[in-house]
């Protein structure tokens, strides 16, 4: 199969489960403030991986983590309902840490440049 076309259902299997998971999802496990980062789909489009981030504690993402494989099968059928496509893949939901990663470099950046003015004044 095309690689463009896989790179285009992958995306619109991200927009869609994150859709689905902020306005159709009940479960209270789920954090408010997570969200689905990519998605990487096999060629055969019988799976799916699907990297979501939570802006919360461990407890949070772990219960998020939990609540959203427990959801697996609903997200599914949600999917099959918005999607035009013959196989809905199964869907394996992993968390990614990359947006907390980067908020802790971005404040040590800003923490290296405020050390580094207050060094300047202080000449």
């Amino acid at each position: 199969m095309a690689n463009y076309r896989i790179n285009r259902i992958s995306e619109e299997i991200r927009k869609e489960v994150s859709d689905i998971i902020r306005n159709d999802v009940k479960d209270p496990r789920i954090a408010e403030f997570s969200s689905v980062v990519k998605t990487e789909v096999t060629g055969d489009l019988r799976h799916a991986k699907i990297y979501v981030s939570v802006m919360a504690g461990e407890k949070e993402r772990k219960d998020t983590l939990e609540g959203l494989k427990k959801a697996s099968g609903f997200i599914r059928r949600e999917l099959g309902k918005r999607l035009d496509i013959r196989h809905v893949p199964e869907l394996q939901f992993i968390m990614d840490n990359s947006i907390e990663y980067s908020v802790e470099i971005s404040k040590k950046i800003s923490e290296l440049n405020l050390n580094q003015e207050n060094q300047n004044d202080n000449k």
